[in-house]
């Protein structure tokens, strides 16, 4: 068959042209392969980002891939090299020292019948650990009328009567405590704690009522809630995050999605606040009058804030930082994808090692700096140019496209740790603060309404910033709750969780001296 030159010219355009059309479907091909792969293992796989020193060397190194620099495999080797963990430590160092003995002497049947037949010569002595279940019991407070005998026209002399937690209402502090750790610490619902309640102990209280007691403690504490925001936006240097948390909306016929916005300062604790939504307005109640570090991961909302024209002149007093487990998290995504991810990854791995090794030494803000400035800033350096060489060479859809310009986005905010020697290298601390919502919810599900977020949201800023700063919360709100009937504005600032705990250090030493 002849064709003419037209002719020829037009089937090699149609056949070029076919040829791109190949090309792009095998790019989203590919593309929706790994999209694919990623949701299964975010559906089914492990959600733990570890990753076993032999898995990255396999990865680093594996057949089909290029060969590997010889520092990187070097570093892969050296996390390969780590101790292993500890033993498990005896039992008399896992029990505290002021716990309660009871003492309970087994004699011999025989030196029972005939004990002048014997002589004791030592003993054998083991430990066990006991519990006794929680039990309920009624306080009768009496207080005797008296009449004064000399002159019987005066009225009856009586103490006057405790002033309740809760107005009109017979919850004691205990109880109260024990409803408030069962939802919040222990994430119990009020429902299971209504079962529990009612098939253990045979005590009827229904979720209604405490459902209402938390919402008056709640309103109580709020005095308090305050003092910690005050604590933690003047600290200098805050850590932010946000979780989902669904609420019932009425007339809708399903659950909204609302927001707890995370603030945390280290050695003051952490505050939460609840919003029906995501926006950047959500900031302006605790931002509004911070100055120092903020760190957060990448959401556009935090700039967005500072780029409104009534917040313009306080970005000045901000200094933005980023998060490298945010960062780490798309290149670990990635790591099956193409080398480079697999390489950036061991080029963080040695990041983490500074840190590391600087905890290990408990070092002070001076020494991190100088540390950081030494030994953290060339590996940052590296990863900036293998980054950059890298960010042509990639689909722009790509797992690893996307880590390469998030890294690249983030730059400036993610080597803000190495100028501060009190900065922590991630947001890791306000997401292990965030994580017990997180296990909450899966049990209580949802807040009852849009307005009920908040009344959750104190709670759960006083009892994990008791958590966090190692105050059993127990105790602090045994003593706490009593107080709040004659707690004021003026001396909420004491009983913060961090407050308290200084408080309750400084009385021993005052005692002592």
């Amino acid at each position: 068959m002849m064709f003419t030159v037209e002719q020829y010219e037009q089937l090699l355009a149609e056949n070029k042209k076919l040829l791109a059309e190949t090309q792009t479907l095998q790019n989203e091909l590919r593309f929706l392969h790994e999209k694919v792969k990623y949701l299964l293992k975010q559906l089914f796989g492990s959600k733990s980002e570890k990753i076993d020193p032999n898995q990255l060397t396999l990865l680093l190194n594996g057949p089909e891939l290029p060969a590997v620099n010889e520092e990187v495999l070097a570093e892969v080797e050296e996390v390969a090299s780590a101790p292993r963990r500890a033993k498990r430590r005896p039992l008399a160092d896992r029990l505290p020292d002021d716990l309660p003995v009871e003492t309970v002497v087994i004699e011999p049947e025989e030196v029972l019948a005939h004990p002048e037949e014997y002589k004791k010569i030592g003993e054998e002595t083991m430990v066990e650990l006991d519990v006794e279940p929680p039990r309920f019991f009624k306080r009768l407070i009496i207080r005797p009328k008296y009449a004064k005998l000399a002159d019987r026209r005066l009225p009856p002399v009586v103490a006057p009567a405790p002033k309740r937690i809760i107005e009109n209402s017979f919850a004691s502090a205990g109880l109260l405590t024990a409803i408030l750790l069962g939802k919040y610490v222990d994430h119990l619902p009020l429902y299971r704690q209504e079962q529990i309640f009612k098939a253990r102990h045979g005590v009827d209280l229904s979720r209604k009522t405490m459902c209402d007691w938390v919402w008056s403690i709640a309103y109580q504490l709020a005095m308090i809630y305050e003092c910690l925001r005050h604590e933690i936006r003047s600290s200098g240097y805050i850590q932010a995050d946000e979780t989902p948390v669904s609420y019932q909306d009425p007339g809708t016929g399903k659950c909204g999605t609302g927001y707890l916005w995370t603030y945390l300062a280290m050695d003051r604790g952490v505050l939460f606040e609840w919003f029906p939504s995501r926006a950047s307005d959500c900031l302006t109640r605790m931002l509004s009058k911070f100055k120092g570090q903020l760190q957060s991961d990448g959401y556009a909302a935090y700039d967005t804030f500072y780029a409104k024209p009534l917040n313009q002149k306080l970005r000045a007093g901000v200094d933005r930082a980023g998060c490298w487990a945010h960062a780490r998290r798309k290149f670990y995504e990635a790591r099956e994808e193409s080398p480079l991810a697999a390489q950036v990854l061991a080029d963080i791995q040695a990041l983490y090692r500074v840190e590391a090794a600087l905890r290990d030494q408990r070092a002070d803000a001076g020494l991190r700096l100088a540390t950081r400035q030494s030994e953290s800033l060339p590996i940052l350096r590296k990863i900036q140019d293998r980054l950059k060489a890298a960010a042509t060479s990639h689909l722009p859809k790509s797992l690893t496209a996307k880590a390469i310009f998030y890294a690249l986005g983030q730059w400036e905010r993610l080597i803000v740790f190495t100028r501060h020697g009190h900065m922590e290298i991630d947001n890791n601390r306000v997401e292990n603060a965030i994580r017990p919502t997180a296990v909450g919810k899966k049990n209580w599900l949802f807040f009852g309404s849009e307005k009920a977020g908040q009344s959750s949201a104190i709670l759960y800023s006083l009892l994990e910033s008791c958590r966090m700063l190692g105050i059993n919360p127990q105790e602090y709100l045994l003593d706490v709750l009593p107080r709040l009937p004659t707690m004021t504005n003026q001396t909420a600032h004491l009983y913060t969780p961090a407050q308290w705990k200084a408080a309750r250090v400084k009385a021993p030493a005052l005692a002592m001296g």
